[in-house]
């Protein structure tokens, strides 16, 4: 019985050491306001889950989803592109 082994070289050319590139450090530090923004977003609706949303949880959430959008809108700016889900 033939063995199987591999006949082409390693998909990666360097081992993963587990830890994020400079570049990955970069990306996410350029994206943390959004990332706050729809955390901030994501606390407000979790709050109103188990119970009637007041006016004041109503206007928590309105400005989070202002922040988020706000955000969104600096992101793209910063690079130029659109970011996905976003309004058009």
């Amino acid at each position: 019985m033939n063995s199987i082994g591999a006949l082409c070289a390693p998909v990666t050319a360097v081992a993963f050491d587990g830890e994020p590139s400079a570049v990955e450090l970069d990306a996410v530090e350029q994206e943390m306001p959004l990332i706050l923004a729809e955390v901030d977003l994501l606390d407000a609706r979790i709050m109103v889950l188990d119970r009637p949303v007041t006016e004041l949880d109503a206007r928590r959430i309105r400005r989070a989803r202002n922040r988020v959008l706000a955000a969104r809108r600096d992101a793209a700016n910063r690079a130029g592109t659109v970011l996905r889900g976003g309004a058009a």
